[in-house]
């Protein structure tokens, strides 16, 4: 499969995972306002661990805006579990096994595995890096940040504030032309 570019306004791909908490499914998702996917490097990334815990910080401030939230990675259920507690992260809906299949579904990046990182985990042999996805409650696109490294994500304060922003003055998605 071919990587796409996801459109603002077009519906995203289905996407079925598994999360520490159960079977979650963009198709059964039933928020006030958006969905946020933020999908992370994993358990090796230093970076998505401060990531986060930003995000984990800020949760309820996102549910109170009518975000429902999903953190993901092509991580194991034992790498996830990890993350959930090693991170102190556990009240996010933290979502595993993302496939290569999916990946490329959403147009997201990914990366062989070399080693040991800084904080002395081994990357998997294979694994996706990090994009953040704003979706309507009907499933189209409304933003997304798609990166190739970990750096230089989406700051959670300011997404909130873009949040509020698009909600009072009933912002279009942009981006759609083709």
């Amino acid at each position: 499969m071919t990587p796409q570019v996801l459109k603002p306004r077009q519906a995203t791909p289905e996407l079925s995972v598994n999360t520490l908490q159960g079977k979650w499914r963009l198709a059964e998702q039933t928020p006030e306002c958006f969905t946020m996917i933020v999908v992370y490097r994993g358990l090796h990334c230093p970076i998505c661990k401060n990531y986060l815990r930003e995000l984990s910080r800020l949760l309820e401030d996102f549910e109170n805006k009518g975000v429902g939230v999903l953190a993901l990675s092509s991580d194991t259920q034992e790498r996830a579990q990890q993350v959930a507690t090693e991170w102190e992260v556990d009240k996010l809906a933290i979502g595993y096994g993302l496939t290569v299949e999916q990946s490329q579904a959403w147009g997201l990046h990914r990366s062989a595995g070399r080693g040991l990182t800084s904080i002395g985990i081994e990357e998997p042999a294979e694994f996706t890096e990090p994009g953040l996805f704003l979706l309507r409650p009907d499933g189209t696109l409304y933003w997304s940040n798609i990166s190739t490294m970990p750096f230089a994500r989406p700051n959670f304060k300011e997404v909130l504030g873009a949040i509020d922003f698009a909600i009072s003055k009933d912002y279009p998605a942009r981006g759609e032309l083709v």
